[in-house]
């Protein structure tokens, strides 16, 4: 849903009471959960509504990413003595990352997909690739286009580009998107926003 401004404000808002609703039939169903329970019927039934087409809605606003995180912060309290503990201790204690960290990772992993020819070239974003053989990184790197409206700042195009060109070698390089995956949440492991959706990403 994308309104006449090219904002996703009512397609987020349509997705959170969706969720919200999900969450209350399993709230209601299910009353002892236990932690592996809990995580199939949330990964399956709730967030899977919080990240479809993340790649093109993935919001920048501060209230539109409170919202959504706002889901995955009343869902972890759910669980029975998850009540008293912070929303960064529940995370860390489920291994569930924010869903800041979550669109971020998905970011990259379209990238890639990008870049080594997983889609037809033609149905996707066109990602300049820039080499600069004088300067350290990888030989990747993408160009960084020129934008002046957030509308197009914070596109999948342009907001990609910096977070990409600053991965290591041996992540871009990946040989399979299965291998790019696990070298990615090895490099980004101990980044702050992986558990505090408020942390500055990389």
């Amino acid at each position: 849903m994308i309104d006449s401004n090219l904002q996703f404000d009512n397609h987020i808002l349509e997705k959170v009471n969706t969720t919200n609703r999900i969450l209350g039939l399993i709230k209601r169903c299910f009353k002892n959960l236990d932690i592996k329970s809990f995580l199939l019927l949330y990964k399956a039934l709730v967030r899977s509504h919080l990240e479809y087409a993340q790649t093109v809605w993935s919001p920048h606003k501060v209230k539109s990413i409170e919202v959504l995180e706002g889901v995955q912060r009343r869902a972890t309290k759910i669980l029975p003595g998850f009540g008293n503990l912070t929303y960064k201790e529940r995370l860390q204690r489920l291994k569930l990352p924010t869903l800041v960290y979550r669109r971020a990772r998905d970011d990259m992993i379209e990238v890639y997909k990008i870049l080594h020819g997983c889609y037809n070239s033609d149905a996707v974003p066109c990602l300049q690739q820039c080499i600069y053989p004088n300067t350290r990184g990888h030989s990747w790197k993408l160009y960084q286009l020129q934008s002046h409206l957030n509308c197009r700042k914070h596109s999948f195009s342009v907001r990609v580009t910096v977070r990409w060109s600053k991965l290591l070698d041996d992540v871009v390089n990946a040989q399979s998107v299965q291998s790019f995956e696990k070298h990615l949440d090895k490099h980004w492991a101990c980044q702050e926003f992986l558990y505090d959706f408020k942390a500055q990403l990389p």
